[in-house]
């Protein structure tokens, strides 16, 4: 890089017409004044005309010095001027120095490159003069190390030399717009520097924008904008530069801060801001670089536009959806207007009317009949799609949150369904955990503070991604001012008697009943309904409140209570396992054929029946269904199931809030026909021919909404309903006058459009012209090449061809705009019609719902005969008493889950005699699936089915409690030995003499003492106090010898059989059968060995196990000799039993 390229030979001589301008990469100095007064390629070039070499050579300060160190142009070989050329005045061609012939001198080491440069500047003969450079330029002498690094020009020649005045002028003005604009010491850069001005103000007035011309185009344009400007440069806006579509956007967003917005924009759906960077991490978009925030923040200042991503239109509700799946509250903003409309109106020039139209939450999602369906990659069970409202306040009396007082409403947007109810909760929170396990919500509205207790529930139960409702749920919160309870009164009293108003005179009674049930209500209860209302009315749906006749109480107590616990143990409505349907009580039983149908069967799992009578109706029907299985009446109802494919229960209530397409209109009202005409000709239960009466109430409902459905289904067009036609979904005969009268605008400007061929034939001296359509376009008249001369001048050409050529006219272009006003007016007025139509069936909604409601329960009750014919299965008897008998009963899930067949065991308890059974045995010796088998037989006689058992004979009971598992709960700060005795405290305080009561090895985290005592005393409190039905599992042995405490065999020891064998008795069989007495070793060895421990630590465990035995015996028996002694010494009855049970027990 120090010598320059050597040459053998010089070039040969070469006419130099044009050389075109590089520069050499140069390194900045770090005196910034230097950088700064480097000329302009221009100014270079302006040199180069005086007829200089210039660029050839880098003169010395003083002209009769040798040229520059050749060391400062290493890659460029010299060249040298041949002046006997004259093909350009003033220049002659251009020679290459031999390298043997260049001469090398120092520099100055003072000298700069601004310096040499300045040197360079030449007087019009061609001399080259420092101080002429120097007085020209006006630049200091600095010193010339970097002068190696200057860049420099190659000459330009030009044709026309200009005399001397006129590159004087050029040159000062080039000076002028480098000091304004051009360099990095120009005026507009200091004030950049210096936060005086912003970066794209420049470039906002060289390209002005038209917001509204290309709406779709302006994030684009504004990043084309971006990549124009000077990199890295610190900027400062000085205002805002948002276009009036962007200021409108902000204008919503700033209202709905928790919302993402989706905004309409042409043909597309578009995300702005951090909402565009949300979009693309959950609908694996594209984000474009830029503003994240929508307010003026520093840390964007250099930013002129929002970051953004779009969504094509026809794609819009299949993003929607994953997104509310994902937990989002997201709105949709739309056009109100159209381009037509618009460009017919006044403010043409204005941006679109856009507004927020709908806006949708998990629990809100109402606008696609399918719902949203489970993610396929998430294995929890589906939550309900229930909405709960939930508000809290202390209990008169205590001035802690231990206990507290709650008041919930639950509302199921899809369905219409709702459910309230008023309690007292514990310390634990069980009452309100068993509450939101039994609705699984997706989301979860908060009223108020809620206590610390009630907090930490709610956050465990919302927070983990996958939790016991399968996914996440929505957490919202709303204030609760002092004065809430007199304003939540009034607010429903508002809302109801509004109702009343509209109605006529022959619902007044109805509606008044109406508002007497809602008043009726709890405060809290009241509070929650009114949040509610107020919370759905952003989501339009605050209509469902109207339909107060499927207001229900949960703790309504016709139906057993089955606490959150019991639902987890029990394995209800999810596995323990990957909590996904498969392996519960509910995948068991359910065969239904309808989604209505599997809500409804839902419903009856959750909530089995007390009522005696309802319960022997209803497993009558399921007997009659199959005791008529292959009859035509069962093959009837069997057949209309299966048919109906489409979810009617979904689908009325999006009738109701107006939100039906025209297709699924159709599709409903033609299911509901061919329910209705099943049974036309029952007019009444008794009609229908079966005996059970609940299937007759079902059938009979049927074909009550046959006569208004067929009045609806004759205003509608079969064909154009089917293709979502909105201009003829009605028939002519039924069309409002404002569709009548646009289609005969429409009409006639087509006529018109028809009638103009003629004139413009005769303006072609054509015979005639046809319309023809390209591309869309429409009302194009085709000209061939050959006559476009007697086109006239006004006509638009749109298209062609090599051939031809296509036009519109203005006249085609008025008619055009005259019939898409017509036909945009058209759709407004056929969407003002059909929203009339579902309004008029919304009034029939309570009748249609009857309807679904009877086809659900004959779809469950199937379900549960299809169940019964199971082989195994066996129809339970009910009795008044407390009592559970079972002959060989089975677990219902693992048999079916199991490939081997499932080892069936008897159950006899009863409140007089046996009422409770103390289970020992080995681990996994099927203790856990024996107690389970029990409850679950129980449960699901009171649902209305068969259990998996010989024979069953059971009593009503009130509820069924468990106390299983061992696990702690972090987030409340508990412990496991504290859940546990939290857990067993709430069942000896809810607990009656008709509940079923299981506790798994309770005592066991604790020391081996306390546990005795504590699990010896529940025991006996159960037993001899609550006189509940019990199943008491153990691996305590001392416990056994409290049976004899009870004389009349109330508590009875059993245990799971098994079978030694092996050496050391090493090799366990497990029967799987329950037998009488007590095992007396839980054999734990043996589970370590099926678990792969090594085999060191069981040897060493086996050799202890045995030292504490032999101790253990030996304590033992030493203290069963003092006593004796004792005994001989004084006699005592009681000394004596003592001594007897611990002899037998040794």
């Amino acid at each position: 890089m120090v010598g320059l390229q050597k040459s053998s030979q010089p070039a040969p001589a070469k006419k130099q017409q044009s050389i075109s301008t590089f520069f050499a990469k140069t390194i900045s100095p770090k005196n910034p004044t230097a950088l700064a007064s480097i000329p302009s390629a221009q100014e270079s070039r302006a040199n180069d005309q005086c007829g200089t070499s210039d660029s050839l050579f880098l003169s010395p300060a003083n002209p009769d010095e040798p040229s520059l160190d050749d060391r400062s142009r290493p890659h460029t070989p010299k060249r040298t001027v041949d002046e006997d050329s004259g093909d350009n005045e003033g220049h002659g061609q251009i020679r290459e120095l031999p390298s043997n012939k260049r001469p090398r001198h120092s520099i100055d080491p003072r000298e700069s490159p601004l310096t040499i440069h300045a040197n360079r500047r030449s007087s019009p003969n061609g001399t080259t003069s420092a101080a002429i450079a120097a007085k020209e330029s006006k630049i200091p002498s600095q010193q010339a190390r970097t002068s190696r690094y200057a860049y420099s020009s190659s000459p330009i020649f030009n044709e026309d030399p200009e005399d001397e005045e006129v590159r004087r002028r050029k040159e000062r003005l080039h000076q002028e717009f480098v000091k304004k604009l051009g360099r990095p010491d120009s005026i507009s850069e200091i004030k950049r520097r210096n936060w005086q001005v912003a970066e794209d103000t420049a470039y906002n007035q060289i390209n002005p924008e038209d917001a509204e011309d290309a709406e779709e185009n302006e994030e684009e344009q504004s990043v084309k904008a971006m990549t124009q400007k000077k990199k890295g440069a610190v900027v400062k806006k000085s205002g805002s530069k948002l276009t009036p579509m962007e200021k409108q956007y902000l204008d919503i967003k700033t209202k709905h801060l928790d919302t993402i917005i989706i905004y309409e924009v042409g043909y597309k759906f578009k995300f702005f801001g951090q909402d565009a960077s949300i979009a693309a991490k959950e609908l694996s978009i594209v984000c474009i670089p830029g503003k994240m925030r929508y307010d003026e923040h520093i840390s964007e200042a250099h930013l002129n536009h929002f970051a953004s991503a779009s969504v094509p239109v026809h794609r819009l509700h299949v993003h929607v959806k994953r997104l509310v799946n994902a937990g989002y509250k997201v709105g949709i903003v739309r056009q109100k207007e159209t381009a037509a409309l618009k460009a017919a109106g006044d403010n043409r020039s204005a941006p679109f009317v856009r507004e927020l139209t709908n806006v949708y939450t998990k629990g809100t999602y109402v606008d696609d009949v399918g719902g949203l369906e489970a993610d396929a990659s998430s294995s929890g069970a589906p939550a309900t799609g229930y909405l709960v409202c939930m508000t809290e306040s202390n209990t008169k009396g205590w001035g802690t949150d231990e206990k507290v007082h709650l008041g919930l409403i639950a509302v199921q947007p899809a369905t219409g369904d709702v459910i309230y109810d008023d309690f007292d909760d514990g310390f634990m929170r069980s009452e309100v955990e068993t509450r939101l396990l039994h609705i699984a919500p997706c989301e979860i509205l908060v009223v108020g503070d809620l206590s610390k207790a009630t907090e930490k529930l709610v956050n465990h139960l919302a927070d983990s991604k996958a939790n016991i409702f399968g996914d996440k749920v929505r957490v919202e919160r709303v204030e609760k001012p002092k004065t809430m309870s007199a304003q939540a009164y009034s607010h429903v009293s508002g809302f109801y008697a509004g109702k009343m108003k509209v109605t006529s005179s022959q619902e007044d009674e109805r509606s008044s009943k109406v508002l007497d049930k809602v008043l009726q209500l709890a405060d809290n209860v009241t509070i929650c309904l009114s949040a509610m209302i107020t919370h759905m009315e952003e989501y339009g749906l605050e209509h469902v409140f109207d339909l107060t006749k499927y207001f229900q109480s949960f703790s309504a107590r016709s139906h057993m209570l089955l606490n959150g616990t019991t639902l987890t143990s029990l394995e209800i409505y999810q596995n323990q396992t990957d909590q996904s349907e498969k392996g519960s009580l509910f995948w068991t039983l359910d065969r239904t054929k309808t989604r209505f149908g599997q809500r409804l069967l839902r419903k009856w799992v959750g909530r089995p029946l007390l009522v005696k009578a309802e319960l022997e109706d209803r497993i009558a029907a399921v007997e009659e269904l199959i005791s008529g299985e292959s009859t035509v009446k069962v093959d009837k109802i069997k057949r209309l199931v299966s048919q109906v494919r489409s979810d009617l229960e979904k689908s009325l209530i999006r009738i109701y809030y107006g939100k039906c397409t025209r297709s699924e209109l159709l599709s409903v009202l033609q299911t509901m026909q061919r329910v209705a005409m099943e049974y036309v000709n029952v007019k009444v239960p008794a009609n229908a021919g079966f005996r059970s009466k609940i299937i007759n109430d079902a059938v009979a409902a049927l074909p009550v909404i046959a006569p208004d459905v067929i009045t609806y289904l004759e205003r509608i067009n079969l064909q154009a309903a089917k293709e979502d036609d909105k201009y003829n979904f009605f028939r002519e005969e039924c069309e409002s006058e404002g569709i009548t009268d646009h289609k005969l605008g429409i009409a006639s400007v087509e006529q018109e459009l028809d009638a103009y061929r003629a004139t413009a034939a005769a303006r072609l001296s054509a015979k005639k012209v046809e319309y023809v359509t390209s591309s869309g376009i429409e009302y194009l008249i085709e000209v061939d090449n050959n006559l476009t001369k007697k086109v006239p001048a006004s006509w638009s050409k749109i298209s062609g061809t090599k051939k031809l050529s296509r036009y519109h006219t203005p006249e085609v272009v008025r008619f055009i705009r005259e019939r898409d006003q017509h036909k945009e007016a058209l759709a407004a007025a056929c969407d003002v019609e059909f929203a009339r139509l579902l309004a008029e069936i919304s009034g029939k909604y309570q009748y249609f719902r009857d309807c679904v409601q009877a086809l659900a329960t004959l779809d469950c009750l199937m379900s549960l005969s299809t169940v019964a014919m199971q082989p195994g299965y066996a129809k339970p008897e009910f009795t008044d008493e407390t009592c559970i008998y079972v002959k060989q009963g089975r677990h219902p899930m693992v048999e079916q889950l199991l490939l081997d067949a499932y080892v069936s065991n008897d159950i006899n308890l009863t409140t007089d005699e046996t009422r409770a059974l103390l289970i020992t045995g080995p681990n996994m010796g099927g203790k856990s699936s024996y107690v389970r088998q029990v409850a679950l037989i129980a449960i699901m006689g009171q649902i209305g089915s068969y259990v998996p058992a010989a024979s069953a004979k059971l009593g009503m009971l009130d509820a069924v409690f468990t106390r299983m598992g061992a696990f702690d709960n972090m987030m409340a700060g508990e412990s496991t030995f504290m859940v546990e005795l939290s857990e067993t405290s709430d069942i000896l305080k809810q607990a009656s003499p008709r509940s079923l009561i299981i506790l798994d090895e309770l005592g066991r985290g604790t020391s081996t003492h306390d546990g005795v005592a504590i699990a010896q005393a529940v025991l006996d409190h159960v037993v001899r106090t609550t006189r509940s039905l019990t199943l008491f599992i153990t691996h305590y042995q001392n416990l056994s010898a409290l049976a004899k405490a009870f004389g009349h065999g109330e508590l009875e020891n059993v245990h799971m059989k098994f079978q030694e064998g092996g050496e050391d008795g090493r090799e366990i069989t497990f029967l799987y059968e329950v037998g009488d007495g007590v095992a007396h070793r839980s054999y734990g060895l043996n589970v370590a060995r099926l678990a792969n421990v090594p085999e060191s630590v069981l040897e060493v465990a086996s050799v202890k196990s045995k030292e504490l035995e032999h101790e253990a015996g030996r304590k033992a028996l030493h203290y069963l000799s003092r006593s004796a002694c004792s005994l001989l010494e004084n006699a005592d009855s009681h000394k004596l039993d003592q001594l007897i049970a611990g002899i037998e027990q040794l």
